[in-house]
């Protein structure tokens, strides 16, 4: 009798823990500085072994070309274009400089903390700013934060990393917090994990599109294999649901590979791989942007973004249901000419307007409803002569996400 009762409770035990919700953890590597053309011909490991058959695809940077949002391809920007989920017209990061972001756009780090507080968060990266300036660590604009796991700044640590010609030091730094991002995962499995390998890019910088670049990408292709097993490791011995994403910050220029900053299809297409099974059809009939990674990233780990926040937000999320995507606003004659994609057709979509930017500051923007129209229709003309403005941001709330647009008038 009593062998049966504690077969009993042991099954019960464990009819209760399948029964828990698996924990969500994320893990996002930027490998810098590498083209899409030059990771297809490169024949990696990691984006069929992670990707699988759906999780590659071809995105950008850089912003709307020629318009408001226009974001130079520099490495620091388009790190935080990721982290806020906004492009530079409002992130403020115009080069590596990072001299004023503007942490009014919080980061998706800030966004998980001010959620729960007791989630674990981790930078390792090549270079110390990363954490520093981005992320804003114990910054006051950034509510303190604090980075519960980090290796970083290794690049001022010229004894044991002397600088040499060749960037050397910068592959043994790779490799480094390579090696502590993997143990990291292993034993502590922060909830957000961020790895950033700067390697790739400097060679692109001395060498440009040559056996120098390849040979940098075998060594990404270890690396984020390294990664990769630590992520099995966890699914398999804790039972935790993982997702990664792997993307670069910029391409390179046509002519020599060596350069980046403008605005050339080269240097605007990126890619990004990832494991995630729940790819929506944002994903597969568009080109993604680097700002969708953030608001992807918050509804996997179900963070939640407060609504002004949502408001600013320029990323789509590429998992789960979409209602809108790629708006397209154009004034004329005191009338907004409104087109847009509904990805999942349900319900309605609010069109909102304000004449501010107060949220800039740290304001608020009073919007005004102008119209709500089925989902489906995917097109509205609306006049709005009676609010005359030099500056317009437009909002498009659907049930599932928002998307908005800026009008400047010069």
């Amino acid at each position: 009798m009593k062998n049966i009762l504690t077969f009993v409770i042991l099954a019960l035990l464990a009819l209760h823990v399948a029964a828990q919700p698996k924990k969500k953890k994320v893990v996002f590597v930027i490998a810098d500085g590498i083209p899409a053309d030059v990771l297809e011909k490169a024949r990696l490991s990691f984006p069929e072994q992670i990707g699988r058959q759906n999780g590659y695809k071809r995105a950008y940077v850089g912003g709307e070309r020629g318009a408001y949002s226009q974001t130079p391809t520099i490495s620091a920007v388009g790190y935080n274009s990721l982290l806020t989920g906004v492009w530079v017209n409002k992130h403020n990061v115009w080069d590596n400089d990072i001299k004023e972001p503007n942490y009014h756009y919080p980061t998706i780090f800030q966004l998980l903390k001010k959620t729960d507080s007791t989630k674990k968060i981790a930078v390792f990266s090549t270079w110390l700013d990363n954490r520093t300036k981005l992320v804003g660590e114990s910054l006051p604009e950034t509510g303190h934060i604090k980075v519960d796991y980090h290796a970083d700044g290794f690049e001022l640590d010229t004894v044991n990393y002397p600088h040499d010609n060749k960037s050397g030091y910068i592959h043994r730094i790779d490799e480094k917090v390579t090696d502590e991002a993997e143990k990291c995962i292993r034993e502590q499995g922060p909830d957000l994990t961020w790895l950033y390998l700067e390697y790739t890019d400097d060679m692109g910088h001395r060498y440009g599109d040559s056996p120098e670049q390849k040979e940098a990408l075998k060594y990404t292709d270890n690396q984020i294999g390294r990664i990769w097993s630590a992520v099995q490791f966890r699914q398999q011995q804790f039972k935790e649901d993982w997702m990664i994403v792997i993307t670069t910050d910029h391409g390179r220029d046509s002519i020599t590979g060596k350069g980046h900053g403008g605005q050339s299809e080269r240097e605007r297409t990126t890619w990004i791989v990832t494991n995630t099974k729940d790819l929506n059809h944002y994903w597969r009939d568009y080109t993604p942007a680097i700002v969708d990674i953030m608001p992807t990233i918050a509804r996997f780990l179900e963070v939640k973004i407060p609504r002004e926040n949502q408001l600013e937000m320029d990323g789509v999320p590429l998992t789960g249901k979409v209602s809108v995507a790629a708006p397209v606003i154009r004034l004329e004659n005191n009338k907004l000419n409104i087109r847009w994609k509904s990805i999942d057709k349900d319900g309605t979509i609010k069109i909102w307007l304000t004449r501010s930017n107060n949220f800039k500051t740290g304001g608020t923007d009073e919007y005004k409803l102008l119209a709500e129209v089925p989902a489906d229709q995917q097109s509205a003309t609306l006049g709005i002569g009676s609010y005359p403005s030099s500056f317009y941001k437009i909002v498009l709330e659907g049930p599932y996400n928002t998307v908005n647009r800026w009008i400047v008038i010069k």
